[in-house]
């Protein structure tokens, strides 16, 4: 489908979705974000749904600003994903070893590496500005510094929530690897320590919704953020791909036989800022639950953990900001699945996936998200598809 423009404060809302099917308090933020005086353009996917301050699944073009809420707390979240040698035909009936050896290989929800993962013992991972990277840690707000450790420790971890590693076949029967994650606690900590003092701005004081709050450019507050703000995405990105490497050297060994070789891994971020320019105007594009699609750009867009998910193609739509949607979109919260649904509804939704089925996930049941097949197809301007995956193996944080 193409855009609906629904009117909004001072720029026109672009909606690659049904407006009448948003719900109300969504809507209302959108309008919000219309209203900020840097505000140049807003574009929403068909995954959009509420969130903190900006909407999931948004597009916010602004000159000379940027909102740390709308980036969000897990600053650089986004997927990696990778074809494989393997086929169907190589896979075990019982899965449960595999999984089992990626849980090992990969911390999990809170967890993180008793030693810090050496990237230069990793098979195959680039390792070009290790060093520098975390030189530029000292650099940091001051709030976060004495957290140096614990990040260490989790680079190469997967966190909790809505992040997994799954094991996928696509509809010629290949073997892909896909996770998500982002930026772990470092990147939270980051994140709200900016948000705590946007909101403390003067200029700031009267918009519609505090969460809301900017950095104007040529201030030392837009400058502290931009750093810390960059650094985390690239934490981020550094993250998924020792996780990959971690996970690439789990399936080597499992398939020992088979000698498994792997295509080049396509990775994207799905919340975060990127310096852009539209029209000869240099804009700060926040996607918060969005990936670039610039013409040629490969992304990932995940269903849930029973249903599939799709390798893309951008097709470089400047009136989306040359963007995506991130995934399906949550239909429902977390706490409202945990009361709809129940453990024996999670088994059934995910019947044929080797994954948990407790009620420590039953908030991530299929049932909560959108129809992945809908939300493609309504982004059919925006993205082509290049493979259709589903997942065999799905682990959760």
């Amino acid at each position: 489908m193409s855009y609906t423009e629904v009117p909004g404060v001072r720029v026109p809302i672009r909606m690659w979705t049904d407006p009448a099917a948003v719900e109300g308090a969504a809507m209302q933020q959108l309008r919000n974000i219309s209203s900020l005086p840097w505000i140049s353009g807003l574009a929403v996917m068909p995954d959009v749904h509420l969130g903190k301050g900006a909407t999931v699944g948004s597009v916010i073009a602004m000159e000379g600003a940027v909102c740390p809420a709308a980036v969000g707390v897990d600053i650089g979240c986004g997927m990696s994903a990778v074809k494989t040698s393997l086929t169907a035909r190589d896979l075990p009936d019982d899965l449960a070893r595999l999984r089992s050896s990626i849980e090992r290989a990969i911390p999990v929800g809170r967890q993180g590496h008793d030693d810090p993962v050496d990237p230069r013992r990793l098979h195959g991972l680039p390792t070009a500005g290790w060093e520098g990277f975390w030189e530029r840690f000292d650099a940091l707000a001051p709030s976060v510094r004495f957290r140096r450790e614990r990040a260490l420790s989790q680079m190469g971890s997967l966190g909790g929530g809505n992040h997994f590693i799954e094991v996928c076949l696509d509809t010629t029967g290949a073997v892909w690897l896909m996770l998500h994650s982002g930026s772990r606690n470092i990147g939270k900590e980051l994140a709200e320590h900016h948000i705590g003092v946007a909101r403390s701005l003067p200029h700031n004081q009267d918009l519609a919704d505090r969460d809301l709050a900017v950095f104007i450019a040529d201030t030392p507050q837009m400058a502290a953020y931009r750093e810390d703000l960059f650094w985390a995405q690239e934490y981020a990105k550094r993250n998924r791909a020792i996780m990959m490497a971690l996970f690439q050297d789990v399936v080597r060994r499992e398939f020992r036989r088979a000698k498994v070789t792997f295509d080049q891994v396509i990775s994207c971020h799905h919340n975060y800022v990127s310096e852009e320019v539209y029209d000869g105007r240099e804009l700060l594009v926040t996607r918060k639950g969005a990936i670039r699609a610039g013409s040629g750009d490969y992304g990932i867009i995940p269903g849930s953990m029973g249903t599939g998910s799709y390798i893309v193609r951008g097709l470089g739509n400047a009136a989306a900001f040359n963007s995506a949607s991130h995934g399906a979109g949550r239909k429902m919260s977390r706490t409202a699945a945990k009361k709809r649904f129940t453990t024996r509804d999670l088994e059934l939704q995910t019947r044929g996936v080797e994954c948990r089925k407790d009620s420590g996930v039953v908030d991530e049941i299929p049932g909560a998200y959108k129809p992945i097949e809908k939300v493609i197809e309504q982004q059919r301007d925006l993205v082509e598809v290049v493979a259709q995956l589903k997942q065999v193996v799905c682990v959760k944080g």
